[in-house]
């Protein structure tokens, strides 16, 4: 029997450990040990490389990203300060020098 929690998010009961972290292989929600022990339904947003992101962090970013609906494009390395995290698919906010205010996916980002 396993002693894991089940995923608070779609109830699976597949859960599994990495790191400090448990992970839902079906709904790819993520949540702390102690929002599990604790009840806190908070959303964890981890960067390219699994470091958590939390609200006006500076990122940096890891690949050409083409700007939906203009011909810009966000250059691999451009620094972006401030971040504000957000729910949805395109969960980082934030304004990037030259390009203005859009939404990042934070599997396109890392930390600095």
């Amino acid at each position: 029997m396993s002693t894991l929690p089940n995923c608070p998010k779609c109830n699976s009961e597949f859960t599994y450990e990495d790191g400090v972290m448990f992970v839902c292989p079906e709904c790819a929600h993520e949540w702390s040990r102690e929002a599990a022990e604790s009840g806190d339904e908070r959303r964890v947003v981890c960067d390219a490389n699994g470091n958590v992101l939390v609200d006006g962090d500076s990122v940096s970013v890891i690949k050409d990203l083409k700007v939906k609906g203009t011909s810009l494009v966000v250059k691999v390395g451009t620094k972006v300060k401030n971040i504000r995290l957000v729910e949805g698919d395109h969960d980082i906010d934030c304004k990037i020098d030259g390009i203005g205010a859009m939404q990042l996916k934070s599997e396109f980002v890392k930390k600095l």
